[in-house]
């Protein structure tokens, strides 16, 4: 099971006021469904502004990306640029 930091108000408002959860989710793509499924809005909130930080690397647009068992997971805002 991995630990999901919540790290923003956002995601915080549909988690009930959470800043941590747990997910058996393998991947980054089945997080943001198991999100979504427990937390209606925070999966879409996850998917449409969100970075996703797996044991220290940066995922952005990478839903197949790997979460390990055990792993510490971080939903960050993500960081326009232009």
């Amino acid at each position: 099971m991995a630990r999901i930091v919540l790290t923003n108000s956002a995601c915080r408002h549909y988690a009930d006021g959470k800043a941590e959860l747990e997910s058996d989710a393998a991947n980054i793509r089945a997080l943001v469904r198991d999100l979504e499924a427990r937390f209606p809005g925070l999966g879409r909130e996850v998917e449409e502004s969100m970075a996703v930080a797996i044991d220290g690397v940066m995922y952005q647009d990478d839903l197949t990306a790997e979460i390990p068992e055990g792993a510490e997971v971080y939903l960050l805002p993500r960081i326009g640029g232009g």
